[in-house]
């Protein structure tokens, strides 16, 4: 596919990643020579340093002849004007991010349709949409759809106390031959490992199963994990993220928000009806102490400071709450959270990257469907062509890349956990989890 980018921060940083391992003709435009120059090193694309709305230079890149268009600058303005510009110009699909919700409200006389766009992405709808689903697994630092939410990829800390410690793979999976869960990376110092059967888990590791939605329960009994109700959450910061998660759960949960700033913390109040507002610092002690934030469910830290939102999870994660989620702006910091282990960390660049990820790989195949930056994997859906090496023998029986693994078989729309004696044919699709040094060898097994 050609796919143009228009503005070259983190989200079109790690989306133009993404894709570009894919062997997609990507060009990227940015007004900063900085970005530009971090691109043009880093990534296989051919970069335009300019403005992304002049006609100029989306005729330089060729959007005319762009399967998709992303215009992704964080100014709405400019991004709305790129898209009309590339419409004009004849690209087939648009992808937009709009920081303002109100363009896509009903009553709004602006719409992203008169614009020629076909998709918008709101960055924070999306966090809140993440974080709201880690709410609902407060034992996980991680939760990922896959499969229309019949299949989910997990994140657990592996505790001391947990049964895996000291055991291997295989060995886990030997126990109990009738539940069927995959393993897809480890998280051990920093580093993302692809395990295999004779992996042996140690305390401390963060570990990413896959697992239908069912079976949860049973995957957080074999991991030692109390898979317990939220009931009750404290949300640090009126961001937008904060108002949202506040509006989504306030009718089912307990929900306390906590605001620096008098005069929003008073128009939260007015504007959240079942939400607590309080007015503090959520790096206090005392005032987290006095709120008996042991006795909550959840802290989330969602404040336009990332340093405000790493003390306070910090101090939460301290004073004994069951669980900590902290948004970070700064992907490079990421993995090094998760590594200290403080909960989970989400980040709106990632969350709206991995919806753009998500909306192409629906209408092409061999896409990455997800792209993660606190771990070195990307998931990838293939199917087997006619005569290729996957269809000759059972997965055991094949040399796949050291840094991939099979994880879900769809054959006719009937999900499985992909194992050592599965075998594929042309009619199934297959979620693959792989490091982007693997992915070139790992599709030459998939092709005739």
């Amino acid at each position: 596919m050609r796919i143009v980018i228009i503005g070259a921060g983190e989200v079109g940083f790690h989306v133009a990643k993404a894709l570009s391992q894919e062997d997609h003709d990507i060009t990227v435009i940015d007004i900063d020579p900085a970005k530009c120059k971090r691109a043009s090193e880093s990534l296989d694309v051919i970069v335009i340093e300019g403005n992304g709305a002049s006609p100029r230079n989306l005729s330089e890149a060729n959007v005319q002849e762009a399967d998709y268009v992303l215009c992704l600058t964080r100014v709405d303005e400019v991004n709305l004007i790129a898209s009309q510009q590339a419409n004009e110009l004849g690209a087939n699909k648009i992808i937009a991010r709009l920081r303002n919700q109100q363009y896509t409200t009903q009553d709004s006389i602006i719409k992203p349709e008169k614009f020629g766009i076909n998709h918008v992405i709101h960055p924070e709808k999306e966090a809140c949409r993440e974080i709201v689903k880690l709410v609902h697994h407060s034992y996980a630092t991680q939760v990922t759809d896959f499969e229309s939410g019949r299949m989910q990829m997990i994140g657990v800390r592996i505790e001391k106390s947990s049964p895996v410690v000291g055991k291997t793979v295989r060995e886990i999976c030997d126990v109990d031959s009738e539940f069927k869960f995959g393993i897809v990376t480890v998280i051990r110092d920093g580093e993302s490992h692809v395990p295999w059967s004779d992996f042996i888990f140690s305390h401390s590791d963060t570990a990413y199963f896959i697992v239908k939605k069912q079976h949860l329960s049973a995957l957080m009994h074999m991991l030692g994990k109390e898979a317990t109700e939220t009931k009750s959450i404290i949300i640090l910061g009126g961001s937008k993220i904060g108002r949202s998660i506040a509006e989504e759960l306030e009718n089912e949960l307990n929900v306390r928000l906590i605001d620096d700033d008098r005069e929003k913390a008073e128009w939260l109040a007015s504007k959240l009806e079942q939400t607590m507002v309080l007015h503090g610092d959520g790096t206090d002690v005392e005032l987290l102490k006095a709120e008996n934030i042991n006795e909550a469910d959840s802290f989330i830290a969602v404040t336009e400071s990332e340093k405000t939102n790493l003390l306070s999870g910090m101090l939460a994660h301290h004073l004994g709450v069951k669980q900590t989620v902290i948004h970070l702006s700064t992907t490079e910091y990421m993995p090094i959270v998760q590594e200290i282990g403080l909960g989970a960390v989400i980040s709106k660049n990632m969350s709206t990257v991995n919806s753009i990820l998500k909306f192409i790989s629906s209408s092409q195949a061999e896409s990455p469907v997800t792209t993660f930056d606190e771990i070195d994997v990307d998931v990838i859906e293939l199917s087997p062509e006619p005569g290729s090496k996957v269809t000759t023998a059972p997965l055991k029986d094949i040399k796949f890349p050291e840094d991939s693994i099979v994880g879900v078989i769809n054959s006719h729309d009937k999900l499985s956990i992909a194992r050592g004696a599965s075998q594929l044919t042309v009619e199934d699709k297959v979620l693959v989890f792989a490091k982007s040094n693997a992915v070139s060898k790992l599709k030459s097994l998939f092709e005739s």
